[in-house]
């Protein structure tokens, strides 16, 4: 039985939003809970899109959160198709779309982000793709049969995390692949040379093209469609599609017109909020892509784009709305699967942060791990093709571990004596 003296409105219909519903009844909490959507699909997780989905391994039911009976039973009224359009922080209501006034009680956004666009003539053709939504990856399933068939030709603006999984389904399809990436390898600014060296490999190996240090300039088309791809310095890439996998930006129109406080650009922009996931205003929290937060483990704010960030941050936020005390301090984590590659990654080591990467196995046959070293601190780690070592890695970042290289690199030293060996430094002072 609802006991409606007390409203929870949740404005964003993704992985953290609905995690954020489900934790709010799992806690206990007896009020209303509102789920506003702005998509008219049930909350649905995003790594499916660029994955499963759309290689065409998993059926479209298997990338949403809850079956859609799930919100009924457990009293979570849903707004589908209804975005907030407006957000009265003295009058404690949200607005919607049609005009629907909201009270709120307490509210959580988790607005996430939006692809960037590609700021460039032809971005109107058909046959321009993003990849962020559940249409979207319909759509682009679609095309990537197409072009598989037909012999076609799909150029990828961008060699982040979105194109390269991309890339690696247009080619499972049979499509010709061609990657525009202003910087000199994939995931440059997440991984550094050292390791995007080798996802160079990996995708040349399957026949992608790669032009790096190069920008899209134009998308050339006649009648409406994409004929070519054309970068600044005057190169022509044959393209029947072109997908922009350029970043996202945190949707926070919402917020700065309500006057919440946003985080810097250099922070990775975003909603500001603290350890508990609340924002400027005491009764309005954030979480998911959106939400940059001050991290107690890293001690400085970050935005984080990945699932694991959405899967956690929306259940910490419903905590923190309930008055718990919540210190959302975890290792940031995100993985990938490339053709017959499988990886995770776990912490934060932007170029510029470390000082040494640490390979531990064996990169010819892509099964190893990396660490990324900050005068001699764990800092990050990435296992490719070897499995079941995420918890050891996130304990040698996590305590601070400085185990040395040498012992980092030798796959004889089990992770855990590397871990027992610095939990015994700590007891020893």
């Amino acid at each position: 039985m609802v006991d409606a003296h007390r409203t929870f409105v949740i404005v964003g219909g993704g992985l953290a939003g609905a995690k954020a519903a489900e934790t709010l009844r799992s806690e206990g909490f007896t009020g209303r809970v509102i789920l506003i959507c702005d998509e008219r699909d049930h909350p649905y997780e995003r790594p499916p899109l660029s994955k499963g989905y759309l290689t065409g391994k998993e059926e479209r039911d298997s990338v949403f959160v809850h079956e859609p009976a799930w919100y009924a039973r457990s009293d979570i009224e849903l707004h589908l198709g209804q975005p907030a359009v407006h957000l009265d922080r003295a009058a404690k209501t949200v607005e919607l779309g049609d005009g629907t006034v909201v009270p709120y009680d307490r509210l959580l956004l988790a607005t996430g982000a939006e692809p960037r666009r590609l700021d460039i003539p032809g971005t109107d053709l058909a046959g321009v793709h993003h990849l962020r939504r559940l249409a979207h990856a319909e759509r682009l399933r679609r095309v990537l049969v197409t072009l598989g068939r037909d012999n076609g030709h799909l150029v990828i603006a961008g060699a982040g995390w979105i194109g390269l999984e991309v890339a690696a389904a247009a080619r499972g399809y049979g499509a010709e692949v061609t990657v525009i990436e202003p910087e000199p390898t994939p995931l440059h600014a997440v991984l550094g040379p050292e390791l995007g060296r080798i996802f160079t490999d990996l995708h040349t190996e399957h026949g992608v093209r790669f032009r790096f240090g190069a920008r899209l300039a134009e998308i050339v088309g006649q009648d409406g469609m994409v004929l070519a791809a054309r970068t600044a310095d005057g190169d022509e890439h044959p393209a029947h599609a072109v997908l922009a996998a350029i970043g996202a930006a945190p949707r926070t129109a919402l917020a700065e017109a309500a006057g919440l406080v946003l985080a810097d650009r250099a922070d990775g922009g975003g909603i500001a909020v603290d350890a508990s996931l609340r924002t400027s205003d005491p009764d309005v929290f954030a979480a998911g892509d959106v939400a940059a937060a001050q991290h107690p483990l890293l001690g400085h704010r970050l935005r984080v784009e990945h699932w694991a960030n959405a899967l956690n941050g929306g259940p910490a936020a419903a905590r923190a709305m309930l008055g718990q005390e919540v210190a959302y301090d975890r290792v940031p984590y995100f993985f990938s699967d490339q053709y017959d590659m499988g990886m995770e990654y776990s912490g934060y080591a932007p170029p510029g942060s470390y000082d040494e990467v640490v390979i531990r196995g064996d990169v010819a046959k892509r099964e190893f791990i990396a660490f990324w070293l900050a005068e001699g601190r764990v800092i990050a780690g990435l296992n490719m093709n070897v499995w079941d070592v995420t918890e050891s890695i996130q304990a040698l970042i996590r305590t601070g571990a400085r185990p040395g290289g040498e012992a980092l690199a030798d796959p004889s030293v089990p992770l855990a004596s590397l871990l027992a060996a610095q939990e015994g430094r700590e007891a020893t002072g």
